[in-house]
């Protein structure tokens, strides 16, 4: 199996960018100084980019992801993400196992 020069220097940029993206983020918000409304601003963003994700699918599939995605949202406003998202897949897997596809 080979790659092109050209999409391993797409695959490279790309991986600069993540990683800048990320550093600049955490140094930016090392520099700041958040009163406690920019804190609460600043919590509310992994939710609400989780559930910017997850909604589309919701409304277009059926019952078993409507269910998986409402678990997930209320799941999101008390648990960490990774809990709120292994809640919601678990709640898919279940109705799919239940045959409420």
């Amino acid at each position: 199996m080979s790659i092109e020069a050209s999409a391993f220097a797409a695959i490279l940029a790309m991986a600069c960018a993540t990683i800048l993206t990320r550093l600049s983020g955490l140094y930016l918000m090392n520099r700041l100084r958040l009163g406690p409304r920019g804190r609460k601003v600043l919590g509310a963003v992994p939710p609400a980019v989780l559930m910017a994700l997850v909604a589309p699918v919701a409304l277009a599939t059926g019952i078993a992801e409507t269910a998986a995605a409402a678990v997930t949202a209320f799941a999101a406003l008390r648990l960490p993400l990774l809990a709120a998202t292994a809640l919601g897949v678990l709640t898919a897997a279940l109705f799919r196992a239940l045959g409420w596809s």
